[in-house]
C-alpha cells in the first residue's frame, strides 16, 4: 500500500519571483518577492506554481511538501534542513527545525511539513 502525504494541509500564497521552478525551496527575496536559495540559506517555502511569464509564482508556505535532497538522508521525526543551493534541501546542524515524515533513499526526496 502506498501512502502519500503530499498536499496535506497545504496553504499557499502569491508572490512576484525571480528564476525558480516548481518543486524549488524558496527565500523572501524582497517585498512581496521570493528567489531561489543559495547553499545554506534558511527558506519560506516550496514553489507549487510559476506563471507563463515567469513573474509570478504560487509558494507553499505550510502543509506537506516533497523535495529532493542532497547529502546525508535527514533523519525521521525533528530535523533541521536548510536550502542546499540545487532548489532541494539538506540536513543541517543548526537552524530551523521540519518534521520529516519520509525519506526516500532511492529517490533522494524528503517529506516533511513546512
Amino acid at each position: 500500500m502506498g501512502i502519500s502525504f503530499e498536499g496535506i494541509g497545504l496553504w499557499a500564497a502569491t508572490f512576484a519571483c525571480g528564476e525558480t521552478t516548481v518543486g524549488q525551496v524558496v527565500k523572501i527575496s524582497g517585498n512581496g518577492q521570493v528567489a531561489a536559495c543559495a547553499d545554506g540559506d534558511s527558506f519560506c517555502g516550496v514553489t507549487e506554481f510559476v506563471a507563463r511569464d515567469g513573474g509570478a509564482c504560487s509558494v507553499a508556505l505550510g502543509g506537506m511538501v516533497r523535495v529532493p535532497y542532497t547529502g546525508t538522508a535527514p533523519t525521521l521525526g525533528w530535523e533541521s534542513l536548510a536550502a542546499d543551493g540545487n532548489g532541494g534541501v539538506k540536513a543541517a546542524s543548526t537552524g530551523r527545525s521540519y518534521l520529516v515524515v519520509d525519506v526516500d533513499e532511492s529517490d533522494k526526496t524528503v517529506t516533511f511539513a513546512l
